[in-house]
């Protein structure tokens, strides 16, 4: 699946991804390859992206949002620090 991540000044990760991890207002969930459609809040925490190269890339994010349609992920975030 494609994943994109933005923040309002730029663009953090654009590739291919079998697995993502967000941290949503009502706990952490994990979008994988033909996930049904979803548009959520983000609160505070971790976003994991297991990249389709096998690279695990983590994200500390203070807020955000993410949508999941037709095998594309866009996460909209604010606070970012890579750790």
């Amino acid at each position: 699946m494609n994943v994109v991540i933005l923040t309002p000044e730029k663009e953090v990760f654009k590739g291919d991804a079998t697995s993502v991890k967000v941290p949503s207002l009502g706990g952490e969930f994990e979008v994988l390859n033909n996930h049904a459609p979803v548009v959520s809040a983000l609160g505070s925490g971790n976003v994991r992206v297991l990249t389709g190269e096998g690279d695990r890339l983590v994200y500390h994010i203070n807020s955000g949002f993410v949508k999941v349609l037709s095998n594309e992920v866009s996460i909209l975030v604010q606070g970012l620090q890579e750790e």
